[in-house]
């Protein structure tokens, strides 16, 4: 190829995969847990270019999700017979490893598997389980997990959908935002109020498994986002939909509920965040070493190697706590404010990774093709969804002092 003056190198090769472990942190792993791992690597790499031209043109592909499915990994470490196992490890580094190809597929894992499927799972019927619990983990089916409302995102106990009973049917009434395939055709697994004083569930959050063709539900794509571009999300609303009687979860009665799904979801996100800085990093690191300026390599500069070696400090302290949450969720003895604060620190420390890598990289930084950019922007959704940074905050500052703030 021919250049010209002042154009010597048109372009860099930064998405490359480093394998970055510092410390060795999962060098140990259990070879069945790699394989899982290794499937996802081979996954991202499949789909890499489609999903680069999905975020670009915000469009969700919706064959990317079923691939997801094909290939089995979408189980999240759900416990069940009639699913496919996943270590909390095989499950963590699966989140990661679809975060550092592309933010929006690492959430359609959390919303399809981590969220509708583990709903299911733990508190669908036997009838339920064996009509969707394989369509759903198998991606053949697209599936939501509808809590958030409009008016209610860190406060959704304060949910206002409301579910009342009128003969063999349930009439469900209300709104929801910000959805993952909310509006994809498939099911949504819908969080309610029972608003029913002949029912014994009166006033209790209850969720209910609605059909998205069902008359009434109308899913519309949520469109102007800047984060999460290759994966649509909906603004629901529910016009007295009416669905029969056996679509109420019977595990669920109350809003504790729905907390032990996003509790379980608040680790992958953990993970999710660790792979979005693992791609930034690695593109600073690669720019570095293929950037010329005043002569030389931006490597061979001070100032960069010393921002490069805070980036892997916090990338290094990332994983080490994605580690020990998988050991410790394995033993049994994760409790939930341990996963809020490993999703508190790893958000955190993923934004200000991002930060550096885009800073690193001059104005090549805001290119779509180097990859930093996209992940800044993807790091903005994380950052907030599954509980924001303050409600986070908030349960570990109850836990720790035996008082609660939350107004």
């Amino acid at each position: 190829m021919s250049t010209f003056p002042g154009e010597a190198v048109p372009s860099y090769d930064v998405t490359g995969r480093l394998g970055t472990d510092y410390y060795a942190v999962f060098a140990d792993i259990d070879p069945a847990d790699r394989d899982v791992w290794d499937r996802a690597k081979a996954y991202v790499d499949e789909i890499g270019d489609r999903m680069v031209e999905a975020w670009d043109t915000a469009t969700y592909p919706l064959e990317v999700a079923t691939r997801l499915g094909e290939l089995d990994l979408l189980n999240d470490g759900i416990e069940h017979p009639d699913l496919t196992h996943f270590s909390p490890l095989a499950a963590g580094l699966v989140n990661m490893e679809v975060s550092r190809g592309d933010g929006s597929l690492g959430t359609v894992i959390a919303v399809q598997g981590g969220l509708a499927l583990r709903t299911l799972a733990l508190f669908g019927s036997s009838e339920q389980q064996a009509r969707w619990l394989r369509p759903v983990a198998r991606a053949e089916v697209l599936a939501s997990f509808a809590l958030t409302e409009p008016d209610h995102g860190s406060d959704s106990v304060s949910l206002e959908t409301v579910a009342r009973r009128d003969g063999d049917t349930w009439v469900i009434r209300g709104a929801k935002k910000w959805i993952g395939n909310g509006a994809s055709g498939g099911i949504t697994f819908v969080w309610a109020r029972v608003d029913d004083e002949s029912d014994a569930h009166h006033g209790a959050v209850r969720c209910f498994l609605v059909e998205q063709t069902t008359p009434g539900y109308t899913g519309t794509v949520i469109t102007g986002k800047a984060s999460l571009r290759g994966i649509y999300q909906a603004h629901i609303t529910l016009d007295d939909v009416r669905v029969p009687l056996d679509a109420v979860l019977p595990g669920t009665r109350s809003f504790k509920d729905a907390s032990t799904v996003l509790y379980s979801t608040r680790s992958g996100v953990a993970w999710s965040a660790l792979g979005h800085a693992t791609a930034c990093y690695e593109a600073a690191l690669q720019y570095s070493q293929q950037r010329i300026q005043f002569g030389k390599p931006l490597a061979k500069f001070q100032m960069i190697q010393e921002r490069l070696a805070q980036m892997l400090e916090e990338l290094t302290a990332m994983q080490l706590y994605c580690r020990h949450l998988a050991d410790l969720e394995a033993s049994g003895g994760l409790r939930p404010t341990q996963a809020s604060l490993a999703k508190f620190h790893n958000t955190r420390a993923a934004r200000r990774i991002a930060a550096s890598a885009r800073d690193l990289l001059g104005g090549n930084g805001i290119l779509l093709e180097n990859g930093v950019m996209q992940h800044m922007a993807d790091i903005e959704a994380i950052h907030t969804y599954e509980g924001t940074e303050s409600v986070q905050a908030l349960l570990i500052g109850r836990d720790i002092t035996g008082m609660s703030a939350f107004a």
